[in-house]
């Protein structure tokens, strides 16, 4: 019996970025196509078989030690990044100031798809949700650097709104405007969640 069922929702691919140095400003630079490979996109600062444990992970690890990487891309959802940059008071939001992977339009609620649900291109292609991503400081001073006064406003506008990590389970292209089918685990909400969360 599957445990993983593909959903009636569709996306489609409206942004690809690759963050290629890994400065004190985070951004990504749009390219019309990238592989996914196993250990991500090739000479992307995210890729990797294993990485450094982050501030995601600091009560399970000490920040540094070696982990499996599951954190090769940041996919954000269009409705949500046009919601940040409204919330910001911005016409619109350049998902490179944010180091984005993927921008994905038409997944509603994208930020809480559930945790290890499967988006798949129609070429087979195939990245796993690992966990909602929470905004950090560091796209403040690129916005800042693009829309002076608008930085300081980034975390709270982008709470609940930043999106997704990501990993590839399947390789294969990923391309402008390819559709993506959201496909979520076949598994009822934990009872003891609220408890377990205190």
């Amino acid at each position: 019996m599957p445990a993983l069922l593909p959903t009636t929702f569709i996306g489609t691919i409206t942004y690809l970025g690759r963050v290629l140095t890994k400065p004190a400003i985070l951004a990504s630079h749009p390219v019309p196509e990238v592989f996914a490979a196993f250990s991500g996109v090739d000479g992307e600062v995210h890729s990797g078989l294993t990485r450094g444990s982050c501030s995601r992970v600091t009560s399970q690890y000490a920040r540094g030690t070696t982990i499996r990487n599951v954190r090769q891309f940041s996919i954000l959802g269009q409705e949500e990044l046009d919601a940040i940059a409204a919330k910001m008071g911005l016409d619109c939001l350049d998902p490179g100031l944010l180091g984005a992977s993927v921008v994905i339009s038409g997944i509603p609620d994208f930020s809480h798809v559930p945790p290890s649900s499967r988006l798949q291109t129609e070429g087979g292609a195939t990245l796993v949700v690992d966990m909602e991503n929470r905004p950090c400081k560091l796209p403040s001073r690129g916005i800042e650097d693009r829309h002076p006064g608008k930085g300081s406003g980034f975390m709270a506008a982008a709470k609940g709104r930043r999106g997704v990590t990501a990993w590839v389970e399947r390789e294969g292209l990923l391309r402008l405007g390819q559709t993506v089918v959201l496909h979520v685990p076949d598994q009822p909400v934990w009872a003891n969640l609220m408890l377990a969360c205190g």
